[in-house]
């Protein structure tokens, strides 16, 4: 893992200490997850191949003549 150096605001560093602290966390996690999420990196693409590969091996169906009934049907209560 590498180092990053930069160059922030003292007040502005302050706070977000004060922050990371209130969520039980530290400043230099919350730069990584944001670097991470900037980056796409955050599990998302996996997330959705997952997704996909879930909803392609699905056996649900509207049938073998496919969908039957008119719009007024599906919403008649």
């Amino acid at each position: 893992m590498a180092n990053l150096t930069i160059v922030v605001d003292d007040r502005v560093l302050r706070k977000a200490r004060i922050r990371a602290l209130e969520d039980g966390t530290s400043v230099n996690q919350v730069l990584r997850e944001y670097l991470d999420a900037y980056v796409g990196e955050t599990g998302t693409r996996e997330a959705l191949a997952s997704y996909v590969s879930l909803a392609e091996a699905a056996l649900a169906a509207s049938g073998p003549e496919g969908r039957t009934w008119t719009r007024d049907e599906a919403h008649d209560r």
